[in-house]
């Protein structure tokens, strides 16, 4: 019976009869009379009770307790498309899936670098080559335009994937009922109706701004209904090389594993057994050669899809299943405030096509979609009382008049380094004194020191002024909304740990010519006034109400130029040596194995990875008739070193600025109500694309 035992059988074990402590069994009595036997210096836990003991006796039998409640009918929804810079939903599609592949820790504060890490390990070559044609921008016009020509700068239409969950019988067929939503007072439009499995996703279109009803019915009972509108973010970028993605083309070249490339010889020794291109080309710099250039988004700025910017609207159009991003870049390598963002500037390449209108311009005429933006004399209201005379008389700028002009939700601007000199300050630190490249004009540009860079840093201010006034008086940005505007700091590129200690004396990473060196000293000028510049920008932020992005500062230490091996005691990615073939053997490794797109300890491109990585040459005829380097060839050994990106955030540096800017957007985003829905949680357990 229920709460009777035998002596043979006891429901439960009787506690032992309490001892006094010290009596020969070694059990202690407690002022409760509960007992334990001490073990040691160890104590066993106490008996449980009878209470302890019986009640699991008298719970109900499995099969008779409550069953919990089903889950609730509910419909869930999702933008096809979020980021619709690209045209292919699937090129969307890698990016969505990889970011549901994320921990929530990686999803809250690192999810650019984190799935960076992850599609590097899925394209060895970069993930960017099969996506960067597929794009709203049409480099022959210099425009954002997508294929099938439609308004992409407004968009009147998302479609979105419904489907139903929570149902038990998902082999049910289901009357999907959709209807477009219009302003109150307004009439309902006309319902439509599609029938299918239960269990299957139903893609709509939904209107924009406004938005479609949609319910779900099963044998003519609705089971379920929501509202579908979708929130669409205008992000525009703007600025220079570390903003374009310089150093990260969307086809870096390939190297023969055989073939070498002879440069002749200079005053910095014999300039053979270099990596080769693939391809059929007879001589460096003949069209076949040329035909295997690195390709980018956009080939004269050298702007690609690795961009901080692109990847901040990319990641912003991912985390939320309502939210769809109009993305439109325009930053361009060598950029200043002046020469890129105010007058016109044609990019560091050579193309037939170069950008026909100033970065504020190009936004400008962006803003007004298919229609081109009125041209507007401007030329007393930029040149801050004489201070930046560039700005003065003739300045003429595109300007979308306020009715017509799209909104934008965040300008991400990165500039400034170009207007202080930064990277003829870094030349000037890398290049040896008795170096002829010094005295050579031309694409290299100038060589100078702190002195002059100190000079352009105290104008610095002015122009950011003067910037601030075009994105509120051309762009139409609230001038109470001015922290819509993103601006991103420069990375530290040489600095080794938390004490201040630079790169040390040497070439590591910078073997591929011999007139380069770095020593600290250098390294420590130029630091030293890229702290100055930071300090600029900052302050500069602070007075005119800007985001100042600057987290990622911190995660470059140590991750800078010099951060690797060349000894051979270290992964593969880590070696800072340029491979060389000497006597039939590569020493130290084939250039073919190369990874420009692998994680390593490096978060910039040295002039060795420059060299592996975009590999800039000019056209033989350009050398001659333009630069008059006939007897120059070894120059192409220059260009590629430097051109292709040198002293630029490799694609992991570019993700960690872009996790900086984003964790800021979505903190300004929530301020103007626009944080948007919880990120997706669901289907991380299908195959990622």
């Amino acid at each position: 019976m229920i709460g009777m035992a035998t002596a043979q059988e006891p429901y439960f074990d009787a506690p032992p009869m309490p001892r006094h402590e010290g009596d020969a069994n070694g059990f202690r009595q407690y002022g409760d009379g509960l007992t334990d036997r001490a073990v040691g210096a160890e104590a066993v836990a106490p008996l449980p009770s009878i209470g302890d003991a019986i009640d699991p006796l008298l719970a109900p039998p499995a099969y008779m307790r409550e069953a919990p409640p089903p889950p609730a009918v509910g419909i869930e929804w999702r933008v096809e498309n979020p980021f619709r810079f690209f045209v292919d939903p699937k090129d969307t599609e890698v990016h969505r899936a990889t970011y549901l592949t994320l921990s929530p820790e990686e999803r809250e504060t690192a999810p650019v670098l984190s799935a960076e890490h992850a599609l590097s390990r899925r394209h060895e070559a970069g993930w960017a080559e099969t996506m960067y044609r597929k794009t709203c921008w049409a480099s022959s016009r210099n425009r954002h335009i997508c294929p099938d020509k439609s308004d992409y700068i407004n968009p009147t239409h998302h479609r979105v994937v419904v489907s139903l969950k929570g149902l038990f019988e998902p082999d049910l067929d289901c009357r999907w009922v959709s209807s477009a939503l219009h302003e109150p007072g307004e009439r309902a439009g006309a319902e439509s109706a599609v029938t299918r499995p239960c269990g299957e996703d139903v893609v709509l279109t939904a209107p924009y701004p406004h938005g479609l009803a949609v319910r779900a019915e099963i044998g003519g009972i609705a089971v379920a209904s929501t509202e579908v509108k979708v929130t669409d973010l205008f992000i525009v970028g703007i600025g220079d090389s570390f903003g374009s993605g310089e150093g990260n083309p969307d086809v870096p070249v390939r190297f023969s594993p055989e073939r070498t490339a002879a440069y002749g010889k200079s005053s910095a020794g014999d300039l053979a057994g270099y990596p080769a291109r693939v391809g059929a080309w007879k001589e460096i710099g003949d069209a076949a050669f040329i035909g295997g250039n690195a390709r980018w988004l956009d080939q004269a700025c050298h702007r690609s899809l690795y961009s901080y910017q692109l990847r901040v609207a990319l990641g912003l159009a991912v985390e939320d299943p309502h939210r769809s991003v109009t993305y439109a870049g325009f930053a361009c390598s060598g950029a200043e405030v002046t020469w890129g963002l105010f007058l016109r500037y044609k990019g560091n390449e050579w193309v037939p096509n170069p950008p026909d209108l100033s970065q504020i311009s190009a936004v400008a005429d962006a803003q007004c979609g298919k229609d081109d933006a009125p041209k507007v004399d401007m030329p007393e209201a930029y040149h801050m009382n004489g201070v930046i005379p560039e700005l003065k008389g003739g300045l003429t700028l595109s300007k979308c008049p306020v009715e017509k002009a799209r909104k934008i939700d965040l300008m991400l601007v990165s500039v400034g380094g170009n207007d202080i000199g930064f990277a003829r300050l870094v030349a000037n630190a890398v290049l040896s004194d008795e170096s002829l490249v010094r005295s050579l004009g031309g694409w290299f540009g100038q060589v100078h020191g702190n002195r002059e860079s100190q000079e352009l840093l105290t104008r610095l201010d002015q122009r950011y002024k003067a910037m601030n006034r075009a994105l509120h008086g051309i762009l139409h940005v609230p001038w109470q909304e001015s922290d819509r505007i993103i601006v991103t700091a420069y990375p530290p590129f040489a600095l080794l740990d938390d004490a201040g200690n630079m790169c040390r004396d040497g070439t590591a990473g910078m073997d591929v010519f011999n007139e380069f060196r770095i020593t600290q000293k250098a390294a420590l000028s130029s630091s030293w006034l890229a702290d100055k510049l930071d300090q600029v920008m900052k302050k500069s932020a602070s007075a005119h109400g800007w985001t100042y992005a600057q987290a990622h500062r911190s995660k470059f230490i140590g991750r800078g130029l010099c951060a690797g091996h060349a000894n051979g005691l270290g992964p593969l990615v880590d070696d800072l040596r340029l491979p060389r073939r000497n006597d039939g053997i590569w020493h130290p490794y084939n250039p073919a194995h190369y990874q420009p797109y692998a994680a390593r300890l490096r978060w910039f491109r040295t002039p060795n990875d420059a060299f592996l990585t975009g590999n800039f040459h000019a056209a033989g005829s350009v050398l001659q008739s333009v630069l008059k380097l006939q007897s120059f060839s070894w120059f192409q050994v220059l260009l590629a070193a430097t051109y292709g990106g040198a002293f630029h955030p490799t694609a992991e540096g570019q993700a960690a600025m872009a996790d900086a800017a984003l964790l800021r957007a979505r903190g300004v985003l929530a301020r103007h109500g626009q944080q948007g829905s919880p990120a997706i949680s669901a289907d991380t357990t299908g195959a990622v694309p």
